[in-house]
Order: C-alpha cells, then sequence, then structure tokens
C-alpha cells in the first residue's frame, strides 16, 4: 500500500491549480443513465472516486472513452441492471447510480453502499430510500446488506427531506427528470454542485426550478438528451489549499476556483488574522505576522462552514493564538483522527464525540500516522507540511479518493513530499 514520506518546514510559495470539484463529477457520471445519448464531460479529476464510477458504469455495459481530464460516455445499451457488488462497496458514491437506474428502467439492484469510516453506522441510506417509495417503488431488502427496487409505474411525488442530504437531493433531482408528473422537493441542500446539475439537465431538456433553494420543482419529462458539461471547480480543494498557505504561512495563488463558494471560510479567515486577496478565479495568500488569532467554528450545511473543511481547519487552530471550539455537526467520528494531531504535539480536548478544543500555537512534530478518511488525510498532510522532522502516511488511498496527483502539485510549491509504494 502506498505512503506519503513529508519532510516539513519547507516553505511554500508560488501557484496550485484547484482540479474539478469530485462532488460534480461523482453526480454527471451517473446523470448519464438519465439519456440514450452520447455525454462528454470535461475537466474531469483524476481521482479514486471517478475511476470507480466508471468502473462500475462499464460494468453495467456503458461505453467510456477517457483521454485526460475529459470523458464521454454512451449508456445507450446497457446490459444490466444490478451493480456489481465489489465494485459498489469501495466508495459511498455509487448510491448515486440508483435513482437514473430506477427512473430509466424501473428496476435496479444494489448493495449497501461502501465508503471511508466517517459517520460508520451514521451514514445510512433511508433518505434515499423513502424518496424512492414516494415515487411509487417497492423495496426489497435482504440482509441490510442488498436492495431490489422495482415499479410498475413510478410518478412525481411531493418529498420533505428530514434531514439535509446533498447526495440524497440529487438523487431525487436525477429520478424525477424522467418519470411523469410533477415533484416538489422541500429542505433541500443547496450546495453549488446541485445548481450546476440542474442546469445541465435543463440545457438537455429538463424541466427543474429552484435548484440551489430549499425547494425544488421538477416537472417530468419522457426524455432528455446528453452534450456537455463542465465540472466546477472543487470548492473543498480550494478551502483546503487556503487553509494549507495559512498555516504554512506561505506566499501562495490558488488558481482555477472559485471564491464565492467559500465564502464562509474566508469570512472567518479574515476573523483569524489570514491575509489575502481574491479575484473571478483566484486566491492570494499573503505571509504575515504571526501568531494568527483562533476562532471557533460550527459546521452546517452549505452555505455554512463546510464539514469536509473542518480537518484542514483544525490543523490551522494549533498554530493560532488562543483557543477555538470546533463543533463538528453532521457526521459522527469525524474527530476522532484528532489524535494523531496530539500524538504531533498539538494541545486539543475531546470534549464528546462532536466538540473539541485547541489551544495553540504549538508547534507539530513528524510522526508515523494512518489516513483514516478523505478529509483527515488531506489534513495530516498539512500538519506534516509545517512539522518539524519526518512524517509518514499510511493508507493514502483515501486521500487519493478526492486529491489528484497531490504530491506532484505540493513539490511543485515547495514542499518535500515524496509516494513510497
Amino acid at each position: 500500500m502506498p505512503k506519503f514520506i513529508i519532510n516539513g518546514g519547507k516553505t511554500l510559495s508560488g501557484k496550485i491549480a484547484v482540479s474539478g470539484a469530485k462532488n460534480s463529477a461523482l453526480k454527471i457520471i451517473p446523470a448519464a443513465l438519465l439519456s440514450t445519448e452520447i455525454l462528454t464531460v470535461k475537466n474531469l479529476p483524476r481521482i479514486e472516486d471517478v475511476e470507480r464510477s466508471f468502473e462500475v458504469l462499464s460494468d453495467l455495459g456503458a461505453k467510456i472513452n477517457r483521454q485526460g481530464d475529459e470523458a464521454t460516455i454512451d449508456t445507450s445499451n446497457l446490459s444490466s441492471t444490478e451493480l456489481n457488488a465489489k465494485m459498489a462497496n469501495k466508495f459511498r458514491g455509487s448510491i448515486m447510480f440508483v435513482g437514473p437506474m430506477l427512473a430509466r428502467f424501473k428496476e435496479v439492484k444494489f448493495p449497501h453502499p461502501g465508503g471511508c469510516v466517517i459517520g460508520a453506522g451514521g451514514r445510512p441510506i433511508d433518505l434515499f430510500l423513502e424518496g424512492y417509495r414516494a415515487f411509487g417503488a417497492e423495496i426489497e431488502e435482504v440482509s441490510g446488506k442488498f436492495y431490489h427496487i422495482k415499479a410498475n409505474k413510478l410518478q412525481g411525488a411531493d418529498y420533505f427531506f428530514p434531514l439535509v442530504s446533498v447526495t440524497a437531493t440529487e438523487s431525487m433531482i436525477m429520478t424525477a427528470t424522467i418519470i411523469p408528473g410533477t415533484t416538489t422537493l422541500k429542505n433541500c441542500a443547496m450546495e453549488p454542485e446541485i445548481t450546476a446539475l440542474a442546469e445541465y439537465l435543463n440545457s438537455q431538456g429538463a424541466k427543474i426550478s429552484g435548484a440551489g433553494t430549499p425547494t425544488i420543482i421538477i416537472e417530468g419529462q419522457e426524455k432528455i438528451s446528453a452534450d456537455t458539461f463542465t465540472v466546477i471547480p472543487d470548492r473543498i480543494e480550494t478551502g483546503s489549499f487556503v487553509i494549507m498557505a495559512a498555516a504554512a504561512n506561505a506566499d501562495l495563488e490558488i488558481t482555477d476556483c472559485d471564491p464565492e463558494h467559500i465564502m464562509t471560510l474566508l469570512q472567518i479567515l479574515k476573523k483569524v488574522g489570514v491575509d489575502f486577496s481574491y479575484g473571478p478565479d483566484w486566491i492570494k495568500v499573503n505571509s504575515g505576522k504571526l501568531p494568527l488569532l483562533a476562532h471557533g467554528i460550527r459546521t452546517h450545511e452549505y452555505p455554512g462552514f463546510a464539514t469536509d473543511l473542518q480537518s484542514p481547519y483544525v490543523v490551522l487552530m494549533t498554530q493560532a493564538q488562543g483557543t477555538a471550539l470546533i463543533h463538528e455537526t453532521i457526521y459522527d467520528r469525524r474527530l476522532i483522527w484528532t489524535d494523531m494531531l496530539s500524538q504531533m504535539g498539538a494541545n486539543i480536548t475531546m470534549c464528546d464525540p462532536h466538540r473539541i478544543v485547541t489551544q495553540g500555537p504549538t508547534k507539530l512534530h513528524g510522526k508515523r500516522l494512518m489516513s483514516p478518511d478523505l478529509r483527515a488525510g488531506i489534513a495530516l498532510v498539512i500538519a506534516a507540511l509545517i512539522a518539524e522532522g519526518q512524517t509518514e502516511i499510511d493508507n493514502i488511498y483515501q486521500i487519493d479518493r478526492g486529491y489528484e496527483k497531490l504530491e506532484e502539485r505540493l513539490r511543485g510549491i515547495g514542499a518535500d513530499i515524496e509516494r513510497v509504494e
């Protein structure tokens, strides 16, 4: 299994480009199932989860041709309506294939989706199943690990999400796009990836209104077309790089991004004392007078502080003057990884599974670590970059799931990082 070897304390500077958004790419790929025409996707990130999505789609009988950051997807002659269990168990994004397949074929079989450890036992698919039932589907569950969903007839529905969920919102939008009747979804998530998906589907004949607001209305169409979709910049990668620059006190420009997507983070960084400026597609972080000032955060659905940026932000707070309360409101177990930061020298108190208090600034020291999940993984990389000495990070498959050629891009700005097989 590959690992990163990082020698910390190097000066970081220059420019680093943001890749296409993982959470946008993982929705447009299954959206190809909604049409029998060929979909072209541009600005695709080269990450593990995208490769796993293509494996699932190919196994169903789709034809995929990928060249660099562009791919064409042809689902006109699918040969199966059952997701391969070994493939689908590898990543949680496999659940996104279910809605489009149900809408198109009125039947789908799939295993409980896999993924990383955060929220284990707390990331159920009940919201998805309840939504499919609202459309008229019948669900047979086998030992809680395998599902068979079918319907003689699907129809539009009124559905209120008891919990705000990005993936459930996107799944219900795609399902409703090509089934009869009008669907009204309430208490929807409002992330930019949802708006991008809806705008593309509308450009191909769908009738979706309200995307980016809590209420979305879909007038089902008999069929839609397919054309070209450009994946939006990854806002989580953008925020991670901004936080990395602040923690390393680096002069760093983050390019190919959309600052509007991380405004909550940027406003908080002003209070922390980070010196930065931004334009339409760039953010420039400047080295400044240290230490920074500690500032607590509470994660919240978009446009609040993103849970996926909480882990990198904890690292930043270990370098800030004073105490900060970090309150994770969305996922269970997402703060357990901070024990590894404590091993590196951070002063962190675990209050309960959802809250920690950081006390800084503290020097971090290199250690042998293991990445428990995608976002904790990038946080450990940031910690290693600013630590004294050498850090080994194992299980970097988790990091590869969401960050394209990370070590190459970090070396480009001065980091001493090596991938060792």
